[in-house]
């Protein structure tokens, strides 16, 4: 069974590096066009559906509410896994990340992310406070974000989440754009941290309903994120078996 597991990853990987090979040229067009950053969503989200019908992993996105195209939202999702990120290329909402820098240093993958999305490193002050800005600078060119609240995959005992950090609450409340929360509520035992081994299961995503900011201040902060941590929290409940 570990032999099928490890045969089935690398499978896996090989068919992630294809289709990114193939689809590179098309993200350089919104990187060599700013103005067509809507292209990342697009890109992300053919990218999510060709991928795992062809690594046997059949999925189920459900949305609790209907997300209005042309209007910008923070997505907040749970962080577990490295297969995170690939799953949220199905959000209907055309999206960049705010992720960790330690991407960057990926072949070409790395150069891609680091031109469309925005990366932190969580424990250098400066490039937290930069991050910040870039997020606020994103929110005025029309972009909609996707950041991790917990800042990582950070938690030792998944699904329980660690504590959310405060940068997407505060960015959502300076701009007063709607927090959607979001529950990956399998993705921990589907591609574990370690050992990090495919596992033949149905991948879920849930969108939440849209949390509105509008007359919040930051001084509401801790309140939103609590609120945000405890919706994704039963969510994850309702799923432990």
């Amino acid at each position: 069974m570990n032999f099928i597991r490890k045969l089935h990853t690398a499978y896996g990987f090989v068919v992630f590096t294809i289709l990114f090979t193939i689809l590179f040229p098309f993200f350089l067009i919104p990187i060599f066009f700013r103005s067509q950053f809507h292209l990342t969503g697009v890109l992300n989200r053919w990218w999510a559906r060709i991928l795992f019908p062809i690594v046997f992993l059949p999925y189920e996105i459900e949305c609790r509410s209907k997300l209005k195209r042309g209007k910008q939202y923070i997505f907040c999702p749970n962080h577990t896994s490295y297969l995170d990120i690939a799953v949220m290329g199905f959000n209907p909402i055309d999206t960049i990340f705010v992720g960790k820098t330690e991407v960057e240093k990926v072949p070409v993958f790395g150069f891609m992310y680091r031109k469309l999305h925005i990366t932190v490193d969580r424990k250098n002050l400066k490039s937290r406070s930069n991050s910040l800005k870039r997020s606020l600078e994103a929110i005025d060119e029309g972009k909609s974000l996707v950041i991790f609240p917990e800042g990582g995959i950070l938690s030792k005992h998944p699904p329980q989440m660690t504590h959310f950090k405060v940068g997407a609450f505060r960015t959502a409340i300076e701009k007063q754009i709607p927090i959607v929360p979001v529950t990956i509520p399998y993705n921990w035992i589907i591609l574990p941290d370690k050992p990090m081994l495919l596992h033949r299961r149905k991948i879920k995503v849930i969108f939440h309903e849209p949390i509105e900011t509008i007359g919040l201040h930051l001084s509401d902060c801790d309140s939103l994120k609590d609120k945000v941590y405890k919706i994704i929290e039963a969510e994850l409940k309702k799923h432990e078996n």
